[in-house]
């Protein structure tokens, strides 16, 4: 190596070490010199700027201040992100398409579209209903950037005077910003979503512009939106044409539009009519005198509304439209539906009679149902409690967990990979990292094994975890995208429901099921038609048959399981004395959710109850015990007759075997009647026998025509005058049937009596 730092004479050395060294030590100390020179040169002049005395604490308060703002300009980011992230300048084009709608028989249902937005200027709005309107919801409204400090102090103190909440503090840009993007929950998280949307609008839109939005986006009540809809709707004309009682009462309808609708309480709407009245004098906009006129002749209603609204259901079925009808140029259209209002009715009532009930005691205040047919075509749709007080639709909109409901999917992807319904499990599961899962009501697992329906029957979380593990997740999260589920994430605890879905979701999935194994996606639009008529959509032509998703195989494997839910498991609430019901409970961690997804041979129903703010619910809330009896009622009257297909891999139900011998021997009983059972007239040898029938021989076939319509349960035993009396009353003609709910609530004579049949509707 010396060869590399000596030249050959071994005194001259390419590297000279010593100088090197005393070269560097020179530079360091040299530069630290200077960095002390420089330092106390500098620590001589900022010494002049020393501050003592109350400057000093002045300026330490400054720092402070800087440092706590710096602070909340990040905490204020940390709390704005979400509400920009719901910030969708979209929503504010629902105005681009009129559609008017019609169920499957073509009778007018509703409205939606252009009367949500820029239907009539702005200028075109009488100046009474501004007026009005900005003396009842935010007087302050050209003075303020959103939020109105003052107002909102003013009301606080208003209403620590008075014990109770008499006025509201959101400006009329805050009550836009939660009409266009937020629900109604009440929670903090909501108000600062508010808060921050309010300045966004603010910043983009002009005060006239916000003012338009809201006069159009606002819920009127009976399934309008928008000031001009709700002048159509309760006056039968346009807001330009309106009076000062008129303008008054739609004021009075911003704050509750349910509570002071005059088709609701119309002494209520008075005396909010009034209250609006006192505002515009309060203001300085009218005097007493000139609006004494308006409360001695207050508004006067039309009668050309519908009574009752789809408003869930159309909600979604505009989106449908809009979706499409996108791109093809027309936007005044004709939307024949798959609603039935019937149903939609009962649905209704079943969910608000069970909040009713159970809220206070259980402490749960929303729910949602979807209902129906087993190829996806949706009958009803409830999106909470009250449309009126919210019209956010939790059946759609809404990603709830779903709890062991989800385990549908896990089973599912285990009979695809090698499981059957017999098949042996252990109640027992491994863990995954830190998590290890727990049954309800606590514990790792008993060790026990059992067949694969008797773990899904009582919903073991074990069981399902491990299934999750051994078939792979990845097939699990497949199976949900097959099934038309979107947005299910690889977690540890999938299987138990940990991940958000929403009603309309999760009925589809399970409609998969219900029709053996074809993809159910939701649909509700049959044909879309132009304002001249001409057929834009149509399902049946446009749509291609719906695939085979899941083999048939599997799909009567899962029914076979999911029945024994219903019979023998956690959803014994949820089964019917007339058909067979597959179905699965699900409750999420709190509980803040409870589910019962279940389905007929004809209609397949998800219902889930919970909080909006996503608060607990009562500890021993469960779907079994909740969800599933609001289930029950509903599909005990949304089943109309008998007429029920089987579910697929099931055995008929024996009251459908039943029904179907009693149809069979009343057809045979036509027939040796002479009545044709396809038109239930008689048939021409009946008529000509008749004409040559002796009197004896035709008063014994009347007797016998009573005998056979006893046996077959068509009419009761009253006392029979003697033949031939003239008061004798006419024998019903032979082949009537029996009232289709006596039938099938248990007053038929042929009727099973082992066990008590449900009530009928509206009977305890």
């Amino acid at each position: 190596m010396n060869e590399w730092f000596f030249k050959q004479g071994g005194r001259h050395r390419f590297i000279d070490w010593l100088s090197l060294d005393s070269k560097i030590n020179s530079a360091l100390g040299e530069a630290w010199s200077r960095t002390k020179d420089h330092w106390n040169a500098g620590s001589s002049y900022f010494a002049r700027f020393q501050l003592v005395g109350w400057r000093r604490l002045l300026n330490e308060f400054a720092s402070e201040g800087l440092t706590m703002m710096f602070g909340g300009f990040v905490v204020l980011y940390g709390l704005a992100l979400p509400a920009f992230q719901e910030f969708d300048e979209s929503k504010f084009l629902t105005g681009k398409f009129a559609v008017t709608f019609l169920d499957v028989n073509g009778n007018e249902i509703g409205k939606r579209g252009i009367l949500h937005n820029d239907a009539v200027p702005l200028d075109d709005i009488p100046d009474v209903l501004i007026k009005a309107t900005l003396s009842t919801e935010d007087r302050r409204f050209f003075d303020h950037y959103g939020i109105d400090v003052y107002g909102t102090m003013r009301a606080l103190l208003t209403n620590v005077q008075a014990n109770e909440v008499v006025q509201g503090g959101s400006t009329l840009t805050q009550q836009l910003a939660k009409n266009l993007f937020l629900s109604s929950e009440r929670s903090l998280q909501r108000k600062v979503k508010e808060l921050f949307l309010a300045f966004l609008l603010e910043s983009r839109y002009t005060k006239r512009e916000i003012l338009k939005l809201y006069f159009d986006r606002a819920y009127m009540g009976g399934g309008t939106f928008g000031v001009e809809a709700s002048s159509q709707y309760y006056f039968g004309k346009s807001v330009r044409d309106i009076t000062m009682p008129e303008a008054a009462m739609l004021a009075g309808l911003f704050k509750a539009p349910s509570k002071y609708s005059p088709l609701v309480d119309l002494a209520a709407s008075r005396a909010r009519t009034n209250q609006v009245l006192d505002n515009l004098v309060d203001a300085g906009y009218y005097t007493a005198g000139q609006v004494h006129s308006a409360r001695m002749n207050p508004a006067r209603i039309v009668e050309t509304r519908m009574n009752t609204s789809p408003d869930w259901y159309l909600d979604w079925a505009f989106e449908e439209v809009q979706r499409l009808a996108e791109g093809k140029g027309q936007y005044v259209l004709t939307a024949r539906t798959t609603v039935d209002l019937s149903l939609q009715r009962q649905a209704e009532e079943a969910l608000n009679a069970a909040l009713k009930k159970g809220s206070r005691a259980d402490r749960f205040n929303s729910g949602a149902i979807v209902v129906m047919e087993t190829d996806g075509k949706v009958r009803a749709i409830v999106g909470g409690p009250d449309y009126g007080e919210s019209q956010f639709n939790r059946a759609t909109r809404a990603k709830r967990q779903p709890g062991s409901s989800f385990k549908v999917y896990v089973y599912a992807a285990a009979l695809e990979n090698g499981y059957t319904p017999d098949t042996v499990v252990r109640d027992a599961s491994r863990s995954c990292g830190r998590w290890s899962p727990s049954n309800y009501g606590g514990g790792g697992g008993s060790g026990a094994r059992m067949p694969l329906w008797s773990a899904l029957a009582r919903s073991l979380n074990t069981v399902a975890t491990e299934l999750s593990f051994a078939v792979g997740r990845e097939k699990v999260i497949e199976m949900t995208q097959r099934l038309g589920i979107e947005g299910v994430k690889k977690t540890c605890s999938m299987a138990l429901g940990d991940g958000g879905i929403t009603v309309l979701e999760h009925t589809g999935g399970f409609a998969t099921f219900a029709n053996g194994g074809h993809l159910a996606r939701p649909y509700g639009i049959l044909d879309i038609t132009t304002s001249r008529g001409d057929l834009l959509y149509s399902r049946e032509r446009d749509e291609p048959p719906a695939p085979q998703v899941i083999s048939k195989k599997v799909a009567e494997g899962m029914n076979t399981m999911l029945n024994r839910v219903v019979t023998q498991g956690t959803a014994l609430a949820a089964n019917l004395d007339f058909t067979n019901v597959a179905g699965k409970t699900g409750t999420s961690t709190g509980p803040k959710d409870a589910w019962f997804m279940g389905f007929t041979g004809k209609y397949v129903a998800g219902v889930w109850i919970g909080n909006d703010d996503n608060h607990a619910m009562r500890t021993g809330v469960t779907g079994g015990h909740h969800a599933a009896p609001i289930w029950h009622d509903l599909m005990t009257v949304a089943h109309t007759d008998m007429n029920i297909p089987t579910i697929p891999g099931l055995a008929p139900h024996p009251r459908q075997i039943e029904e179907q011998q009693r149809v069979a021997a009343l057809k045979a009983a036509q027939v040796a009647a002479g009545i044709d059972p396809a038109t239930n007239a008689r048939t021409a040898d009946a008529q000509k026998n008749e004409r040559v029938m002796s009197d004896k021989t035709r008063t014994a076939l009347k007797s016998l025509g009573i005998a056979l319509r006893k046996a077959g349960g068509i009419a009761d035993e009253p006392a029979q005058p003697a033949p031939g009396d003239p008061k004798a009353p006419a024998p019903a003609t032979p082949g009537e049937r029996p009232d289709r709910r006596a039938t099938l609530f248990g007053t038929d004579p042929l009727a099973p009596r082992s066990g008590p049949a449900p009530a009928a509707p509206g009977v305890q």
